[in-house]
Parts: structure tokens; C-alpha cells; sequence
């Protein structure tokens, strides 16, 4: 939620707000120095680029602590086509995970946080691509509002704009920002965004940020602007290399932890485009050049620059409280500044310090996470004073009510320096047409390029709380308004103090164990229903409504729940007619003549706050003709691997395997064995030369081994043997996932064995065909498929297959992690057969 600022000649009520998770913000001496040599610079940086961990972290924590200028990260994508490191969830329940890894970084560096609408679809080859699924038009219109609600001077990309050899994404951010510089300055694109004060903006200046990580060795790089980020801050006691991989080691879904850097760092920029006065440009070029960052750019803003420097200079760290004064003058002033958007922007820093100054902590808090519409809430709010400033509490506003005068003077410190804290407890109902809370971006369903919401939200990271308490607040004489979001506050046993928003949730969520049903016989499969009550004496019947050709039994069943958060599991057996085609089960539960059709989905990681969202209660239903050979399975799973319970619910009988089980005797009563997407990579074990040779035992003696892709780059070597013998892991993928499938051979048993494959076998693969193929291989490997994208040549290495002994070794790049929990037909008989080696039954 942005920062509201309101202001009159005889008072400043400033409302500043907590974010959505997070024990309320108390900053260090340190920090509030640095935001008070803050208050006299004004420029602002956008910097675009098209992912979570695109960002140049060196760089914005060198401008927004160092330079000093307000810094913001406009990332396109929530990243929701990536890949996991440290979890299962895929698409949308990922977006929320490095959504909230992206706020983590900017916690840590300083800078700001925007997204625009645009979903990451996966791997693009082509920035037209690219665009045509997002739709230009929307994300262009999205880049723009952030661009003119934030105001940037300057404007940096990651990407340079023309086509190069790198994702499409990345080439489409920097084009969009480009067409977005000038954009934002013409009334006459989206004029629909220019309401409540919103107006054209200009940015001074566009910027091409050249990654060097990639530069040719002796590149010419002379004719970039260069600037050295690695500055070392006493202040912070770090220098901007090493916050940096602190911010950067928050993208740990995509296993981007990296090592701190000290000393001199060298940035490189290349000038897009210029849009300041030429009486006003520097023949001395540099990021800034030309540009007045203090208050000299504003008329009837002078004194500002002699008060924000007298203040930063008198700051005593032993007695923050001491500056209020100072900064109260400073507010004063800025009501002479006539750009309404840095005004606002000023006070609230300044609101926020004097908040710092005056040791104030505000918080409310719950003791439940979650609320039902209809239902009440205990919370407590509170105020401590930590300083001798006076504070009074003059009024407050809970959720759903009217203000209620306190008029109340919050404790000082005793003389043993105890604050007491001034608490007001209330329980107040949420209105039964409140609506449950989801991330707004996953409110509806998407369409394939582009999340929806509403024009106010497009560029939040994320929802503005669900319930919040307002303190009015008389601080030295001045009135200040602060809003926090409720929260619950908890202890953990090993991570100690935790907050998590307060949510609301529905009175009952129902929750199917299982997104996908594969029926691969046409026999009965029983479906499990977990329902949660968010709310006491919750009863109903659950009705499961099956597309045309199918049956569930029983029609529908009842179920009573006497206190919140009870559990009932309620199961219905669910087959097939005659000729069903795949379709969706709809579950709903009938509540007092509600339909309640949605579940509520938490995702908990130790490094980011607790999310979760809304999921419709479908399950899809999909009969496959599907024959198995050997059925069971030792399987080595990779990181975030739904591959195994994927293989379940088909009949394989799984055993997950560890170090201990990686051995030829333990291996040998598995028909097959199989490694997870990038086991190899996170595996030390497996990499071993002694797991090679128990694997290739294995293999020799009658076994199958399935490895599924894994890398080999810089941030992931391999330096053992996959296979029997040598082949290298390229970087080639598909990622068109319609492209035509070519058969090497008809007769190939990984096409014929025990399943007889067509090209139908190929149709509704979702994201990609598949990635990380082989790109050399030794000629006793077979190829079985040749691939390609359009305008590119065919492709080979999505399966090798060897003989090797009596048994068979596969690898296969093939995007096996997406489409069999994704419940892809085609891809279950190709992967059975890939497990039967080539024999419709064996066994050992």
C-alpha cells in the first residue's frame, strides 16, 4: 500500500503505514542519519527488467544509499514460470514466493518495489513472441502508470533493446521501456490513467545498464558511462557489494545466493535517449549529468536545503528525539514545495522519521491469523513511547467502526527506562459480505499473457491489508495519522518472534487432495475432500458436480463442523463412462444456502512471511490409455519434485531413495530409477564416482535409469558422468510447447514399448517441450525425437537411449516436472515407456 500524505497550514497529519507482514519498521541510529541526508535529495531511478533476479542489486543499493536518491525495481513478471529450488509449488503459487523474495531483497538494499501484469509463460526465444503473448498494448499501458504515479528522472533497463541472443523476456522489458520513456509524456496514451492528480510525465533520461558478467575479454567499453557502486558506507558498515549479495541471496527459489564483494565495483551505461533541456545537459557525461537532484529544482523550496543539512549535521544517535524540532521545521517548509508528488514523498519520509526519533512502536495485533466474514476479532492495539517526547494517543479507528477518542498521553520512559505501553483491546465483526482475501492479481482466472486488476493496483506487489487500525496521534504539537496492518504475532520455538497478516478467510475451505485425476484403466478412483472451517458450527454437504460422461458417487455428501479451524474429510469414488472425455470436477460445499467453492492454499518458507491464496475446488479428470511395465520405481528426487506422486496416482508404486538406498544392492529390486530434475546439481552423493558405478551396475545387470535434465554451467558444474558413456548438457530447450514432434524411428521401443505413440501423444503439453537437452552426445547413445522451435533447426537431444548390459540408461530434457502434474496423456505413456526400457514387463 502507498504511503498517503495529507497536510493544512496549522497542522501535518501524515498516515504512514507498516508493510502487510513484518513487525513494525525501527530503524537504527544509523539508518535514520542516512534517511535524514535523504530529506535533501530529491531525484528518482526506475530501474526495468523483466524477472525477479534481473535486478542490478550493486546498483539500486547504491542509489538508494549512497546517491541517495529515491530507487525503485519495476521487475515485468512475478517469475511464476521459473523453476523451484526450494519448494514444490509451481506457476502461480511461485509468482507469490518470488514476489515476496523480491521484497525481502528490497528490505534489504533499500529500494522500492513495482510489477506489471505480465505473466512469466516460461522460457521465450523471441521478444515479439514475448510481446504478442503478453499483449503489448496492456503491458505497455502498465509501464507507463508506473512511470507516471512514481516520476522517475531517470529510467535504467538490465536489457539492451535490440535483439540479441538471450531470453525474450528480457529484450521485451528494455523495448518496453524505451517505448514506455516517451509514452508516459503523451496525454493522449491510456488517458484513463489520468485521474486523481496522476499527470503526463517525462522522464530526464534513459539508460542502458550493461551487464558485465557477459562482456567479451577486451571489449571496448570507452564509450560507456561508467560509475563505481562499491562504495563503502561507515554508516551501514558495509560496502554496496556486500549488501548487495545479501539483497541478491533472497532469490532462493532460484538458487542465487552468492558470495559478499568489497571494493571497487564498475558499472557501464549506455544513453538511450535524453530528454532534459539542452541548456541544462553536461558535457561530462554521467548518470546524473545536468540533473539537479536538491531542492535548487523547485521554486519557493530553497530554505529546504540549509534545514535537511542542519539537520542531518545536529543528529545526535544518543538522543534521536532531539532532531523532532528540526524536522518538524522541515515539514513546515515543504508545504512552500509546489511539485505535489515530492512534497507528499518528503513529508512522509519525515513523518516517518520523527516517528524513528521519537521511539514511537505501533502495532496491532491478533491472535488468530484469520477471520470469516461474520465473525468477530479480538486485537489489540498499541502504542509505546521509548523517548522523552510527549505523545498522545487522540483517537483511534479500529476495522468496520467509527473513531473512538482516546485523548490519552502514551507513558514516557520511568527512570529505569521502562515504557509502558498504552493498549486498547477491542473485538470488533467483519461484515458477512466482506470478501475473503486472495493476492488481487490471482483474484480471476488470467488470460495467457496477462494477470488482471484493477487500474489502481496495477504496479503493487501486493494486497493492501485486509484489516488495519488508524492512531491519531499528537506527537511535539503535531498531529500524525499511522495506519498498521493487523497482524498476528507469534512465537516459534527455533525461529523465535514471527508476524503473518491477518487474513479473511472463507467459513469453509474446501480443498480436493488431489488438482488432477488420471484414469488409466477406467476403474473407480476415490477422491478425497478436505474441508477447514473458518468459523464455529460450520455444517453444509458438499456437492461434487462431474463434467457430461462421468459419475460420482455419492451425489453428495453432508458434513458438521463445531469449531474453527476443525477438519472433516468427506471422500467420493469417481469414474468413467463409456467414451468420457477430459473434463473438471466442481466441488462446492453448500453452507446456509452459500455455494463455497474455493480452498485456501498456505505457503510457509522460512525466508519469506507466510502467503496464501484462494484455489477453485476443480479437479480435472483425464483418462489416459496408459500401460505399464515393471511398476516399481526407486526415484531420486530433484528439487520441488511432484514427479512421484504424479507417478502414484497412475499405479507405479514409488520408493523415494536417499544416500543410504544409492547403492547396486539396494537399487536391485526396482524395475526402474529414476533422478529428479537436477538431482545431479544438488546431489553430492550422486555425483560421486562411487554412485556411478552402483548406478551403471544397476543398469547392466537388467535395470532402467531415467535421468531426467539437469545443468552444467558455471553455478552448477557436473564434473562426473551421467550415462554409460560421455554426453554433454547443452543449453538448448523448446519452448514452444505445440512444436511438431519428428520420430527418428516408428520402430524405436521408447515410441512402441508398451505403449504405441502418435503425434496426439504431443498435444496438450503445457509451457514448453522441454529444456537442457543434450547437445554432444557419444554415437552408442540413440536419439528418439527431433524438436525445434520456428526459424530454428531441428533438435535431437530431448531423449538418448542406450543399451547398456542387459538393461537401459535414458536421458531425457524432456518437461516431464510440468506435464505429468500437470496431467498430460501423451506424456504419461511416453514416460511409462521411457521406465519399461524398451520391455513390456520385467522385473527382477
Amino acid at each position: 500500500m502507498r504511503n498517503l500524505i495529507f497536510s493544512s497550514l496549522l497542522v501535518v497529519l501524515v498516515m504512514t503505514t507498516a508493510a502487510n507482514a513484518g513487525p513494525p519498521p525501527e530503524p537504527d541510529a544509523a539508518r535514520v542519519q542516512l534517511a535524514l541526508r535523504r530529506l535533501g535529495v530529491v531525484g528518482r531511478v526506475l530501474y526495468v527488467a523483466a524477472h525477479p533476479d534481473d535486478e542490478n542489486t550493486i546498483l539500486l543499493a547504491y542509489l538508494q544509499n549512497v546517491a541517495l536518491v529515491r530507487t525503485a525495481y519495476l521487475s515485468m513478471t512475478r517469475g511464476d514460470g521459473g523453476q523451484n529450488l526450494v519448494g514444490s509449488e509451481q506457476g502461480p503459487e511461485l509468482g507469490l514466493i518470488r514476489t515476496q523474495e523480491l521484497l525481502a531483497a528490497r528490505r534489504i538494499d533499500g529500494a522500492e518495489q513495482f510489477f506489471t501484469r505480465a505473466r512469466d509463460f516460461g522460457f521465450s526465444k523471441s521478444p515479439d513472441e514475448t510481446l504478442r503473448l503478453w499483449g503489448k498494448d496492456a503491458v505497455l499501458a502498465d509501464t507507463v502508470a508506473v512511470i507516471r504515479r512514481y516520476r522517475p528522472d531517470v529510467i535504467i533497463t538490465r536489457f539492451p533493446a535490440e535483439k540479441t541472443d538471450t531470453h525474450g523476456h528480457h529484450t521485451a522489458s528494455a523495448m518496453l521501456a524505451v517505448e514506455a520513456f516517451r509514452a508516459a509524456a503523451d496525454p493522449k496514451f491510456h488517458p484513463e490513467q489520468l485521474v486523481g492528480g496522476i499527470e503526463p510525465w517525462q522522464a530526464r533520461r534513459l539508460l542502458w545498464n550493461k551487464s558485465t558478467w557477459n562482456s567479451k575479454p577486451g571489449e571496448d567499453l570507452s564509450s560507456f558511462i561508467k560509475l563505481d557502486v562499491g562504495t563503502f558506507s561507515p554508516l551501514l558498515g558495509v560496502s554496496m557489494g556486500e549488501l548487495a549479495a545479501d539483497s541478491r541471496s533472497m532469490h532462493k527459489s532460484q538458487g542465487f545466493g552468492v558470495a559478499r564483494t568489497r571494493g571497487p565495483i564498475a558499472e557501464y551505461f549506455k544513453v538511450l535517449a535524453d530528454a532534459a533541456p539542452t541548456s541544462v545537459k553536461s558535457k561530462t557525461p554521467s548518470v546524473f549529468a545536468g540533473l539537479d537532484l536538491s531542492w535548487g529544482r523547485f521554486k519557493g523550496a530553497a530554505s529546504l536545503r540549509g534545514l535537511t543539512e542542519k539537520a542531518a549535521r545536529a543528529f545526535d544517535p544518543t538522543a534521536p528525539y532531539a532532531s523532532i524540532p528540526a524536522l518538524l521545521a522541515i515539514d513546515r517548509a515543504l508545504d512552500g514545495v509546489p511539485e505535489p508528488s515530492y512534497r507528499a514523498q518528503k513529508k512522509r519520509e519525515v513523518a516517518d522519521l520523527v516517528l524513528a526519533c521519537a521511539g514511537l512502536f505501533v502495532e496491532a495485533t491478533a491472535a488468530a491469523p484469520d477471520v470469516a466474514p461474520g465473525q468477530s476479532l479480538d486485537v489489540v492495539a498499541s502504542v509505546i513511547d521509548r523517548a522523552p517526547t510527549k505523545v498522545t494517543l487522540d483517537e483511534i479507528v479500529f476495522p468496520f467502526e467509527p473513531a473512538t477518542a482516546v485523548g490519552k498521553v502514551v507513558a514516557a520512559p520511568t527512570a529505569d527506562g521502562a515504557a509502558a505501553a498504552l493498549e486498547l483491546k477491542r473485538s470488533f465483526v467483519v461484515p458477512a459480505t466482506a470478501v475473503p482475501t486472495t493476492p488481487y492479481w490471482l483474484a480471476v482466472p488470467p488470460d495467457p499473457g496477462v494477470y488482471h486488476a484493477d487500474l489502481a493496483l496495477i504496479g503493487a506487489p501486493e494486497n493492501e491489508p485486509a484489516l488495519a487500525v488508524t492512531f491519531r496521534l499528537t506527537i511535539a504539537g503535531r498531529a500524525f495519522t499511522v495506519v498498521r496492518a493487523v497482524q498476528h504475532k507469534w512465537t516459534d520455538p527455533v525461529m523465535g518472534e514471527r508476524y503473518r497478516p491477518v487474513e479473511i478467510t472463507p467459513v469453509i475451505s474446501v480443498r480436493p487432495d488431489a488438482g488432477v485425476l488420471m484414469f488409466p484403466d477406467g476403474a473407480a478412483h476415490a477422491l478425497a475432500v478436505r474441508l477447514t472451517a473458518g468459523a464455529p458450527n460450520v455444517a453444509g454437504v458438499v456437492r461434487p458436480t462431474p463434467p457430461a460422461g462421468w459419475v460420482v458417487e455419492p451425489a453428495t455428501a453432508p458434513f458438521s463442523l463445531p469449531r474453527k479451524g476443525a477438519i472433516a474429510t468427506v471422500t467420493f469414488a469417481v469414474r468413467p463412462a463409456a467414451g468420457a472425455k477430459p473434463g473438471v470436477l466442481k466441488v462446492v460445499a453448500e453452507v446456509g444456502g452459500a455455494m463455497l467453492g474455493r480452498g485456501v492454499v498456505t505457503i510457509d518458507h522460512p525466508h519469506i512471511p507466510i502467503q496464501t491464496w484462494l484455489v477453485d475446488a476443480d479437479v480435472r479428470l483425464v483418462p489416459v490409455a496408459l500401460v505399464k511395465g515393471g511398476t516399481r520405481i526407486g526415484y531420486v528426487p530433484g528439487p520441488g519434485d511432484e514427479v512421484p506422486a504424479s507417478l502414484r496416482r497412475v499405479g507405479y508404486e514409488v520408493t523415494l531413495l536417499d544416500d543410504a538406498t544409492l547403492s547396486a544392492a539396494s537399487l536391485a529390486r526396482f524395475d526402474a530409477v529414476v533422478t529428479g530434475v537436477r538431482a545431479f546439481n544438488i546431489s553430492e552423493r550422486l555425483r560421486a564416482a562411487g554412485t556411478h558405478s552402483a548406478l551403471m551396475t544397476y543398469v547392466e545387470a537388467g535395470g532402467t535409469l531415467v535421468v531426467q535434465y539437469n545443468t552444467n554451467n558455471r553455478l552448477a558444474p557436473l564434473s562426473e558422468p551421467l550415462g554409460p558413456w560421455p554426453f554433454d548438457i547443452g543449453h538448448d530447450r523448446v519452448t514452444d510447447e505445440t512444436a511438431a514432434v519428428a520420430f527418428a524411428s516408428a520402430a524405436h521401443p521408447a515410441l512402441t514399448t508398451p505403449n504405441a505413440l502418435t503425434a496426439a501423444d504431443f498435444a496438450g503439453w503445457i509451457q514448453e517441450r522441454g529444456l537442457y537437452f543434450a547437445g554432444k552426445w557419444d554415437p552408442r547413445y540413440q536419439t528418439v525425437l527431433s524438436m525445434h522451435d520456428p526459424d530454428e533447426p531441428p533438435l535431437a537431444g530431448s531423449i538418448l537411449w542406450a543399451r547398456h548390459g542387459k538393461g537401459t540408461f535414458v536421458y531425457t530434457g524432456l518437461a516431464f516436472f510440468r506435464q505429468l502434474p500437470a496431467g498430460v496423456p501423451g506424456a504419461f505413456r511416453l514416460f511409462a515407456n521411457l521406465l519399461a526400457g524398451g520391455h513390456a514387463a520385467h522385473g527382477h
